[in-house]
């Protein structure tokens, strides 16, 4: 079965400048734009030797010393790849050029009030501006959307993410002392694909939860999405399971009233090296038994999936398409889920105390 999965590509891709030298830009922007085949212009890095570094490492002709000399020398047309922590997002987006493409990565913001923030100054300033929620463009979850777009798996009722590993949270110094770390930082990536499919929830119910063992604010959550009496959604995290490989897991699943998909996401199991990604689906044949099928796909979430969200901003910022899938104004809809996952959180469910009264 031939599936179009991979990104469509701008006809005429505009230079790129990166604000931020972390290692998610070594790891995922710059080996994705590199494929892509996208030019790098410049980079510029408050700690000037990491941005040396990675312009040595990926041939980045330009380094500069601070966001003003990166905008004072960029060419008129630049993308700016912002990749710094959110706190820093207004300051800098109120820096760049007015009318600017400008991707920022995610999460819009750590609370609701800074994605306001950010939302005013993009629209006051009049930018092209997308959230680097990469998933929706990973090579599996891009193959599944055209399946389920053609009606192959019939009508969807039921999308669940499972997440059961051990995640190496040391690797992201800067995040795992965050006090919102798993859904701000984790789950919020399957928040947005689940919106990217099903549209706005009318409600959100949500656990997250510590380890006792353990100093991180979160490292568990069960996410429910209510979407009404048929649609399932559900997102399960549980980045503590440290019992070896065995029973691991890491996928997203569909299924509708014809079939089903499941997608294994191999990058998250032995982060950072990762397993490989797997794409099985079933087709219901009126008269045979269900059989799984699996399909190769090429690439995977890092750093394919980047290659989309940079491709998409520069299609639209040229014109060639009318959409922009992870435009601020609708990512701004994914962080107030995200808010309303947090306040489900900590106001709970309905206490069974109140009930046992009822009893007596």
């Amino acid at each position: 079965m031939q599936i179009p999965y991979k990104p469509i590509l701008p006809a005429n891709p505009q230079p790129i400048v990166i604000i931020g030298a972390g290692g998610i830009v070594n790891d995922a922007h710059l080996p994705a734009y590199q494929k892509a085949g996208f030019e790098v212009y410049g980079i510029t890095n408050r700690n000037r030797s990491r941005a040396d570094d990675l312009a040595a490492k990926f041939g980045i002709p330009n380094v500069f010393d601070t966001v003003a000399d990166a905008v004072a020398n960029a060419p008129a047309n630049t993308v700016y790849d912002i990749t710094i922590m959110p706190e820093k997002f207004v300051e800098t987006l109120n820096q760049l050029p007015d009318g600017s493409a400008v991707l920022i990565q995610k999460p819009m913001g750590d609370y609701f009030w800074q994605s306001k923030e950010i939302l005013e100054v993009c629209r006051r300033k009049n930018l092209v501006a997308a959230i680097n929620c990469q998933l929706r463009f990973a090579p599996f979850v891009s193959a599944a959307r055209y399946m389920i777009e053609q009606g192959m798996i019939g009508t969807l009722y039921d999308m669940e993410v499972r997440v059961t590993l051990e995640t190496p949270w040391h690797l992201f110094p800067f995040v795992m002392v965050h006090p919102r770390l798993e859904i701000q930082y984790h789950s919020i990536h399957y928040i947005d694909l689940l919106r990217s499919f099903l549209g706005d929830p009318h409600s959100v119910m949500a656990k997250t939860l510590k380890h006792p063992a353990k100093e991180l604010s979160s490292s568990r959550s069960t996410i429910l999405l209510d979407y009404g009496d048929t649609m399932h959604a559900v997102i399960n995290t549980n980045h503590d399971h440290s019992f070896g490989p065995h029973n691991q897991e890491s996928f997203i699943k569909w299924e509708g009233t014809r079939g089903a998909i499941k997608a294994r996401m191999g990058l998250l199991m032995d982060y950072p090296h990762g397993v490989p990604d797997k794409f099985e689906y079933c087709i219901v044949e009126e008269g045979k038994q269900p059989a799984w099928k699996e399909l190769q796909l090429e690439g995977s979430w890092f750093p394919d999936a980047f290659v989309g969200t940079m491709a998409s901003l520069m299609r639209y910022k040229s014109g060639e398409t009318d959409v922009l899938p992870t435009s601020v104004e609708d990512v701004i809809k994914t962080m107030a889920v995200v808010e309303s996952a947090y306040q489900s959180s900590d106001n709970g469910g309905v206490k069974l105390a109140d009930k046992l009264k009822e009893i007596n």
